[in-house]
């Protein structure tokens, strides 16, 4: 039987994992999905790496190689096994690469999220990354903030793929979409080819449903005299949001600006649906996968939500369902209070803030293994902000 997986690939989205660790692709983990479930990329972001580097020894050879001389600071270490990896999953993925011509097959590696506003410094890590890793089907990954989009232009200008991170409102994605634009007009303009420049427009679903429901239980608890239709909204915010900006993406696709870019073989900036693992347990496990069906879209997932899919996962084309409905709610939602403009601006300065730390907690257990490994015992904050780059970057507390 066909993998439930390999079927959505069938109906036009993409299954990409959330998930980076080097004794899963040693073993060959990843290959294996490739073939039997039909994924055809990976992300990654500082969480996920510091659960990778920060516990057990599967990178202490690699830590042990690089660390070889004193000048080498925890970000030169955390750098050096990334990118490893990176061109690890890239490997493995390029046969998808080759057979879809580009069109997936594709691994990110994130910018540091200190320098979510500051476009310049964006542009300059990204570009450094690019060149570091040197593989056509890599995605540098931004976010999707003000900075991050002025970034996104200059980059896809320059040739570089892109992943944009952290779009949580139908607005900033909007902007990005526009600045993806303005990136391929601008190579149009200079004689460049479009037709190998990748994007993915990151919009994060099971998030705001935590937020707003977490809005809606209060006032339940406070028994608001509004009590009935604030419980019919719970669990469904995030879907309806998702929805509506794939409605968009639908109009973008038929509109001339898009149209003359496609007839010179541009590829569109899909729509990659991110934090698909349920919040709450009372929701079934498959909720945000099986809502968010549609083609040309990406769906990316953690192993457990994966796994989940695969074994009880249900397949239909629901991204395009009851458009007007999921308007409905968001309308609804406006009517009640609940405010998602708020709650989306709130959740991009939230996931910067949860990336920095990651990114922090995972610089600091290499040091500290840098420390185990040789025996220095240089400060673990010290040995972050020794790199000229980072010390820049680091944000005033």
């Amino acid at each position: 039987m066909t993998s439930r997986l390999k079927r959505l690939g069938e109906a036009g989205q993409a299954v990409w994992l959330d998930f980076i660790d080097r004794g899963f692709l040693s073993d060959g983990g990843l290959r294996k999905l490739v073939e039997e479930d039909g994924v055809t990329g990976v992300t990654s972001n500082p969480s996920i790496f510091e659960k990778a580097m920060g516990h057990g020894d599967a990178y202490d050879a690699g830590f042990r190689a690089i660390a070889g001389g004193a000048e080498a600071t925890a970000q030169d270490l955390y750098e050096s096994q990334a990118i490893s990896d990176v061109k690890a999953v890239a490997a493995d993925l390029r046969p998808v690469y080759d057979r879809l011509c580009g069109k997936d097959g594709y691994v990110s590696l994130e910018v540091s999220p200190d320098l979510a506003d500051d476009a310049t410094a964006t542009v300059a890590e990204a570009q450094r990354l690019w060149a570091a890793v040197d593989e056509p089907n890599l995605m540098i990954k931004v976010p999707g903030t003000k900075a991050g989009a002025t970034a996104l232009r200059t980059l896809v200008e320059a040739g570089v793929n892109v992943n944009v991170t952290l779009l949580f409102s139908l607005g900033a994605y909007q902007a990005i979409a526009d600045a993806f634009l303005a990136g391929l007009e601008a190579r149009v303009q200079t004689g460049d080819p479009i037709d190998r420049i990748a994007s993915v427009a990151s919009f994060f679903v099971s998030r705001i449903d935590k937020q707003i429901d977490h809005a809606i239980d209060a006032r339940l608890g406070a028994k608001d005299p509004q009590s009935a239709d604030l419980a019919a909204l719970r669990g469904k915010v995030a879907i309806a949001n998702a929805k509506v900006a794939y409605a968009w993406y639908r109009t973008l696709l038929a509109s001339g600006r898009w149209e003359a870019l496609a007839a010179m073989g541009a590829m569109p900036q899909r729509l990659l649906w991110a934090s698909m693992g349920v919040k709450d347990p009372a929701y079934a496990d498959t909720l945000y996968v099986e809502s968010l069906i549609g083609p040309s879209t990406v769906t990316t997932l953690p192993p457990k939500t994966l796994e989940a899919f695969r074994d009880h996962g249900a397949i239909r084309p629901t991204l395009t369902e009851d458009i007007e409905g999921a308007r409905r709610v968001l309308s609804e939602a406006d009517r009640l209070g609940l405010d998602l403009d708020a709650v989306t601006r709130g959740l991009v300065e939230e996931g910067i803030e949860l990336f920095a730390a990651a990114t922090d907690a995972l610089l600091h257990a290499v040091a500290a293994k840098r420390d185990t490994l040789l025996g220095d015992h240089q400060d673990p904050t010290q040995a972050r902000l020794a790199n000229p780059q980072a010390a820049a970057a680091a944000r005033p507390q």
